[in-house]
């Protein structure tokens, strides 16, 4: 059974940092574009960014740059998000997912691919 598994969301005081990592299971993850999303309260997901299979070129949201890193392991099926200068906007529920086409990743809105169950992050003023 493949799974998605998210860690690492917590509490923190805004200019601090996390790092969430995300790891794959059930099957080799190193021909799929993995990113993350977020869902805060009351509104629809949105894209955070994400990291090519292929070239490891990183994609963000305008938000998120100069603030987020996402990296991977291939070796460890894993992928990691560095987040610091955490601010109270950034509060959400943080999904990572993986798909074999990075278009697709980054629309969000693929039938096929792969979800996590997500973390929560909150930060506090």
């Amino acid at each position: 059974q493949v799974q998605l598994v998210e860690s690492g969301g917590g509490l923190v005081q805004a200019g601090g940092s996390l790092r969430l990592s995300c790891a794959a299971s059930g099957r080799t993850f190193s021909t799929y574009s993995m990113g993350w999303f977020r869902q805060a309260p009351g509104k629809e997901r949105e894209f955070v960014g994400a990291i090519s299979w292929l070239t490891s070129r990183t994609y963000y949201t305008d938000s998120v740059k100069g603030r987020f890193t996402i990296s991977r392991d291939n070796a460890k099926n894993t992928v990691y998000l560095q987040m610091n200068s955490l601010k109270p906007e950034d509060t959400a529920i943080y999904y990572c997912a993986a798909h074999e086409s990075m278009v697709l990743l980054r629309s969000g809105t693929f039938r096929d691919g792969y979800w996590g169950q997500g973390t929560q992050v909150t930060v506090s003023s």
